[in-house]
């Protein structure tokens, strides 16, 4: 059995189910991508590449220049694919993530191959992550809004296209307009809460500075892929100094990279956004107790994360940060935004605290709260371990997944309830 997965990045979101399926006797997994990360997989998973050998046109209309880069990727990575199917190959079912508009042709070379999507997200101007910030509202021109429906294109190809379509949370799929909800499975892509556990004896952490953080101190983390306000940094580096304050021993450690961003827009005013609001409150916070460690491996993370007192995830309604919930895996007690993917997850004071994503001080005050109750945090540490290894753990998402793939190679998915 062939089975091809398509992905920009892989295996980024096919990390589990590659590994997984690559133990199968039977299965030939053949994946294409522009790029591979450096997580290894067994040699058992196969990959090409495929090379883009043109740019955007020059003088392209600004509104057709998103349409025009999924097409540049989708035509690179169709000649590719029409390569080996020359040579003999021949998929008995396709795995793909649209975001990037690679999978976009694959129906043209492949027409009965059964094409199963990950769908992450679905685009609208009103009433979404693009209006929900007051200060940094994308939407306030109808220029920004046609520029969000051209985005919302692929995404739309994308569903026509698919056979069957999966998306990880429940508030991801009710992004998507209703006459596609039908037949977009909620499957999480799985947390492994082998590796992501307490541990009372993780490690210290030694920064560059050549302090020493470990479980004695109060560590207050903050992790995003970039420090960005999709993902609330402005409100938590504005909480900061009430933090310093009210708790004077607490270290407040972020991770993720400050340069650029991966949703929403640059800072046009600093180099970074975390130049900007650290800017805002300088001389308000002790800069000995305020760490910022970059991008940081994936082991260095879940150590940090066995060692912090409390984990801050804030985020605009849009899509939930693996993060957070490997954070909850580690026994860590979250004060979240309340925004709706993380109220999906989050119930306030069983297994995290949620506070407004606008209000530094409820922030701060959430975090106090917990430094001074061991407590409390010991148990919605423990609750938010129950609730991951109930919803969201492997040993759970890996067989939903597997049976799902099963069900659209068969055409047999339609005949059933599969929500």
């Amino acid at each position: 059995m062939n089975i091809l997965f398509v992905h920009h990045n892989l295996p980024s979101q096919y990390i589990h189910l590659l590994r997984a399926m690559a133990k199968a006797k039977g299965v030939n997994l053949l994946g294409i991508s522009h790029g591979l990360t450096a997580q290894e997989l067994s040699e058992e998973v196969s990959y090409i590449q495929y090379a883009i050998t043109r740019r955007n046109t020059g003088g392209l209309l600004p509104l057709a220049k998103e349409i025009e880069t999924k097409i540049i990727r989708a035509e690179a990575c169709a000649i590719k694919l029409n390569e080996i199917k020359k040579e003999g190959y021949q998929p008995d079912m396709i795995c793909a993530h649209p975001g990037w508009g690679e999978p976009l042709f694959v129906k043209d070379i492949w027409p009965n191959a059964p094409l199963l999507t990950y769908q992450e997200f679905s685009y609208k101007s009103i009433d979404s992550d693009l209006d929900f910030d007051p200060e940094f509202k994308s939407c306030q021109e109808w220029t920004e809004k046609a520029r969000c429906r051209m985005k919302q294109a692929n995404v739309l190809m994308s569903l026509e296209a698919s056979d069957w379509c999966v998306t990880p949370t429940y508030f991801q799929k009710d992004t998507f307009p209703s006459a596609y909800k039908s037949k977009i499975s909620v499957i999480h892509d799985g947390i492994n809460c082998q590796d992501a556990c307490p541990d009372l004896s993780a490690p210290e952490i030694k920064l560059i500075t050549g302090q020493r953080l470990s479980r004695q101190n109060q560590l207050i983390t903050f992790v995003s892929r970039t420090l960005e306000p999709y993902r609330g940094i402005h409100s938590f580096i504005r909480s900061v100094p009430q933090i310093h304050e009210r708790c004077p021993e607490a270290h407040v450690v972020v991770v993720g990279e400050a340069k650029g961003a991966s949703y929403g827009f640059k800072c046009t005013t600093h180099e970074t956004w975390v130049e900007r609001f650290t800017a805002e409150i300088e001389g308000r916070y002790d800069v000995q107790r305020l760490h910022f460690l970059g991008p940081i491996p994936y082991k260095q993370f879940i150590n940090l994360m066995q060692l912090s007192s409390v984990h801050v995830y804030l985020t605009y309604p849009f899509v939930l940060s693996w993060s957070m919930l490997e954070a909850m895996a580690c026994g860590c007690a979250v004060v979240g935004s309340a925004t709706e993917p993380v109220k999906e997850v989050i119930r306030h004071g069983q297994n995290g605290l949620l506070v407004d994503f606008f209000s530094p001080t409820q922030i701060a005050t959430a975090v106090e709260e917990l430094l001074k109750q061991p407590e409390l945090i010991a148990k919605l540490g423990s609750q938010a371990r129950q609730t991951i290894i109930k919803h969201y753990s492997l040993a759970r998402c890996l067989p939903q997944q597997l049976a799902i793939m099963d069900l659209v190679r068969n055409g047999t998915l339609n005949a059933i309830s599969y929500s």
